[in-house]
């Protein structure tokens, strides 16, 4: 028996266990609504998830223990539950953001045939010469696209899946890089989908846009994010899980192991392309998005953009854009001769079922979070965080611990957003500078959770971008997400003492590279 692989499965199930004790001794099983019960679900479907490496199944399992809470374990009404509650809800409400997978998927797939994909990874091929350049590339278009996370994950992995391939970086690592790149650059962002999400949570007269730009600064885990994609990167080493991957990378095995590898090729390209097929298409595409969302947030004679892009909508924003596009690539392609039309027509069933595993698991992990909220996780959290207002000085540092566990549970920055803003706001205010302090460990909690949890639909879509197993890119993004978060923490137990930004902003940068310093040296004791 392996006991390196069975500890940490050991591990995951004694704290499953634990966490339902706890459940048990704080709350009554008959009585779940609001109490930590609320939070058990999710618990089991990402212990699950982690233990078997089947995502699909673990999930099911949560929304099933979701419905059984709240029906107090009664059959009929669970199975209703599930239905009414859960999975019509997540299709219905999650609807823009299925048709914008697919048309991007659609798009990618007419990339792919005309062969501005090949194109471009020719041309990279011959001018990105290193891994190093490679990842710093990859990481610089995803800090570019900061319009939408959505459409930064299936953007970039489109356009950096053949640079990266080439330079032999494991498809786990550049699921990571997407994934770094799409909630914390948009989650700093004042013109993306995002700070409309923030300024909306706010609710009247309390600053919208100016609010979230007020946040900015002291959202550490954002910000030590890029200061460790572009330190590791320069460092030239990985740890944990990645580790491995990347050492299989350079041997010809990008994906090491996982059920993407078998379906991977692309299609046969025509072979006539250009750079410019590939440019050309990705322009259009991030142009007529930002107009779509400006147009959708556009609801008064005389608004200006950032007001349209606090009032926006990205569900159909995007898949506005994105249906536009997708017309306008065709006729591109057509015209230029690099697709027939009937070619052009066959992608279009190929790129909707290259989209189904993320579209699957977004409807699973969506429900997932529905069943939460019925067992009332807001008024829990509510509660909770009203009874730590005694602790003073560390209020950031438990905001963020709140805020990452609640995103984490519920794969989510949203809906966090959605239950800590209103709290924060009310608690503290923004009028001084410990408001703000807080209102950014709320939001840097949200993009943490999120982006360490495997049922959040920003991870889903990561994935399915880089084409990486689902697992795969969990278990190794996890330790990287997992030291920025323990980094961000140290600095807002110091904001919530000394409250100068750029006291903490120096500290944190410091640690963020002085810890990736003495990991690579226990890395190479090691070896």
């Amino acid at each position: 028996m392996n006991m390196k692989k069975v500890l940490p499965k050991l591990l995951i199930v004694l704290f499953v266990v634990a966490f339902g004790f706890l459940c048990a001794f704080t709350g009554d099983i008959t009585a779940p609504n609001a109490t930590l019960w609320s939070l058990y679900p999710p618990v089991i479907a990402i212990g699950l998830a982690l233990i078997t490496k089947e995502v699909y199944s673990s999930l099911f399992v949560g929304i099933l223990a979701g419905g059984l809470l709240y029906t107090q374990f009664t059959p009929i009404k669970t199975v209703d539950a599930l239905i009414n509650e859960g999975l019509i809800p997540a299709v219905s409400g999650t609807a823009g953001i299925f048709i914008f997978l697919v048309l991007l998927g659609v798009i990618v797939a007419l990339l792919n045939k005309a062969g501005g994909s090949k194109a471009f990874g020719e041309w990279a091929a011959k001018h990105v010469k290193s891994k190093v350049g490679a990842s710093l590339a990859t990481f610089a278009f995803g800090v570019l696209i900061f319009i939408d996370d959505y459409f930064n994950c299936l953007t970039v992995g489109a356009v950096m899946r053949p640079v990266t391939d080439q330079a032999k970086i494991s498809r786990s690592k550049l699921a990571y890089l997407i994934d770094a790149t799409a909630a914390p650059v948009s989650m700093i962002a004042p013109i993306s989908s995002w700070a409309a999400a923030v300024a909306s949570y706010a609710g009247e007269g309390q600053g919208g846009i100016a609010l979230f730009c007020q946040a900015i600064p002291y959202n550490l885990y954002s910000l030590m994010t890029f200061v460790f994609i572009i330190a590791i990167t320069l460092m030239k080493f990985d740890y944990g899980p990645m580790r491995l991957h990347e050492m299989n990378a350079e041997k010809g095995d990008l994906f090491t192991g996982g059920e993407i590898a078998a379906n991977d090729e692309d299609e046969p390209s025509t072979g006539k392309a250009k750079v410019i097929d590939l440019i050309l298409p990705i322009l259009a595409l991030i142009g007529i998005c930002v107009y779509a969302l400006y147009y959708v947030g556009k609801t008064e004679a005389g608004m200006n953009f950032i007001d349209a892009f606090s009032n926006t909508d990205a569900t159909v924003g995007l898949p506005w854009g994105g249906l536009i596009a997708l017309v306008a690539v065709m006729i591109y392609f057509i015209a230029r001769r690099l697709l027939t039309f009937k070619e052009a027509m066959e992608c279009v069933p190929k790129g909707f079922i290259a989209m189904v595993p993320a579209i699957l698991i977004l409807t699973m992990a969506t429900s997932l979070k529905n069943m939460t909220g019925l067992l009332g996780s807001d008024v829990f959290v509510d509660n909770a965080l009203s009874n730590a207002g005694m602790l003073n000085h560390f209020l950031p540092a438990i905001i963020f611990l709140c805020a990452c566990g609640i995103s984490f549970a519920t794969g989510t920055s949203w809906g966090t957003f959605g239950i800590l803003i209103p709290i924060v706001l009310t608690a503290f205010g923004v009028e001084t500078e410990m408001g703000i302090i807080c209102m950014s460990a709320c939001l840097a909690g949200s993009v943490c959770g999120d982006h360490c949890s495997p049922i959040s639909d920003t991870t889903i879509m990561s994935s399915a971008g880089a084409r990486c197993d689902h697992i795969n890119h969990v278990s190794t993004q996890l330790p990287y997400a997992m030291t920025v978060a323990g980094i961000s923490l140290a600095g807002y137990l110091l904001a919530g003492f000394v409250q100068n930004v750029y006291i903490v902003l120096a500290f944190s940068a410091v640690l963020t590279v002085g810890t990736l310093f003495v990991i690579k040296m226990l890395n190479k004791k090691k070896v």
